[in-house]
């Protein structure tokens, strides 16, 4: 079964507004008492966070689709809608978060680091909202937006000091299970290590932590074994060891070619020249393997490497090895810049920046890209006469008319907005009123100020009559 996972494609949804309300205040007498229709809930966001309690990306490899709640409608009453829970998402630190493309969205390090993987939907504005002194009962409310879907993909790379790296079976595993209190699984096979080990080593005042890679070969950085999928873990790595087998079985292996190769998939792989390296000759507890070791060992001192001689089996030599590696640490964090203070970075807009743009297609469409337009687009309740017209008025305003002109259009002309596997496609009339001759000017009611008819005035007359009735029965002189 598998217990560790360190990539995956995940599918998340935010939730999606509620919609505004259209409503109309009714009370005794005042059958049309105004707008009082509330506004729709936000839908929940979905929200990447680093947990260290965490060390794996398994649960989002057995339920890879995760939905935020929606947020509630509106009501009459000027009622605003429940906003809806934000989807939490618990994530490893060192968590890398990409898109589809390959492109990194973020990149999540440190215990309490977010990202909003998925935007809920606004909330769409009820009557109430929307009324004002031209357009005093809106008989409309706007809809609520959808909230953000996308497929990311996370990949998960261990936050460590040191990662040993060698061949399977150079005694990686062993030689971690005696530095620290990790209990990683060991045997005389090669590739027992599938997944990588993390391990915390104090030394003196530091303390610091050890990463077990899978074992390398060659072609790994081309994926070959397991190689590609946990190159990756030592990415963020201070210190590079490699672990050389002094007593391989092998005929046609040696340490010193072991470490060649392991270079040069190092370098295949690309970002680890900067990296400090170490090199430790292990199981030097067998007799040959001491001697391998006393032969080779001026050859790397040559080549400028720190040389270690360890047996994890009869722990020698780790305390020099261990003690090596906490001063190499001290000195990478020192030299480490210390974070700044958050900066907010302003990003005005360009002073010629309309908001939204108009395209001429190749078959003649003219097609309205923007943010404002596309969202008011999605608002818009197209079965409703008066929002179409009320949607008209806005983009009027924000220049789309105007544009189009500029670009153009003609009367009979098809105008698209949106993007093309999701647009509003019409055809253009420059002085139409959307539909809302009926209603009168845009966005008003003629219901507040049409006649009553005579059975409601009849109706009305009566319970009035009543109620005066009643109030001299119950009168009660002093």
């Amino acid at each position: 079964m598998t217990t560790f996972v360190d990539r995956v494609e995940l599918h998340v949804a935010a939730g999606n507004g509620g919609h505004g309300c259209a409503s109309v205040h009714r009370e005794k007498f005042k059958p049309l008492g105004g707008p009082d229709g509330g506004n729709g809930g936000r839908g929940g966001d979905v929200i990447l966070v680093v947990d260290q309690s965490v060390t794996t990306l398994l649960d989002y490899h057995h339920s890879p689709h995760r939905k935020a709640t929606n947020g509630a409608p509106g009501a009459g009453d000027n009622r605003s809608g429940k906003d809806g829970q934000d989807l939490i998402l618990p994530v490893p630190d060192g968590t890398v978060v990409l898109d589809k493309q390959g492109n990194v969205l973020a990149d999540l390090v440190g215990q309490g680091t977010t990202f909003i993987a998925g935007q809920g939907g606004r909330g769409g504005l009820g009557n109430a909202a929307l009324a004002s002194a031209r357009r005093k009962a809106p008989g409309f409310a706007l809809l609520g937006e959808p909230g953000e879907a996308r497929d990311i993909v996370m990949e998960l790379k261990t936050v460590a000091d040191v990662a040993l790296v060698g061949y399977p079976s150079a005694g990686k595993s062993s030689l971690i299970s005696v530095l620290s209190a990790a209990k990683p699984k060991i045997a005389d096979y090669p590739f027992t290590t599938l997944v990588p080990n993390l391990g915390v080593v104090t030394a003196g005042s530091t303390v610091y932590t050890i990463a077990d890679v899978p074992g390398l070969i060659p072609g790994a950085s081309q994926g070959k074994g397991l190689g590609l999928e946990f190159l990756r873990h030592v990415e963020r790595c201070s210190v590079l060891v490699h672990v050389l087998d002094t007593a391989t079985l092998e005929s046609d292996r040696d340490p010193v070619s072991d470490l060649d190769v392991i270079e040069a998939e190092l370098a295949q792989y690309g970002g680890l020249d900067d990296r400090p390296r170490l090199v430790v000759l292990n199981k030097i507890d067998i007799p040959d393997g001491q001697d391998l070791a006393d032969m080779i060992r001026p050859d790397l001192e040559a080549r400028g490497y720190q040389v270690f001689e360890v047996s994890a089996v009869a722990r020698t030599g780790l305390k020099e090895l261990s003690f090596a590696l906490a001063g190499i640490i001290g000195a990478a964090r020192a030299a480490k810049p210390k974070e700044e203070a958050t900066r907010i970075v302003i990003r005005p807009k360009a002073v010629d920046d309309a908001g939204f743009t108009v395209t001429l297609e190749e078959d003649g469409i003219y097609r309205v890209r923007g943010e404002k337009p596309e969202r008011w687009v999605r608002q818009t309740d197209f079965s409703n006469d008066e929002a179409v017209g009320y949607l008209a008025d806005r983009l009027n305003r924000l220049g789309v008319e105007e544009q189009l002109m500029k670009a153009g259009a003609r009367t009979g002309d098809g105008v698209a907005i949106g993007s093309e596997d999701n647009a509003v496609v019409f055809d253009w009339e420059p002085t139409m009123m959307a539909g809302a001759e009926m209603l009168g000017r845009r966005g008003e009611d003629h219901r507040l100020d049409a006649p009553r008819p005579a059975a409601v005035r009849r109706r009305d007359r009566d319970a009035e009559r009543d109620e005066v009735d009643q109030e001299f029965r119950d009168f009660k002189p002093f």
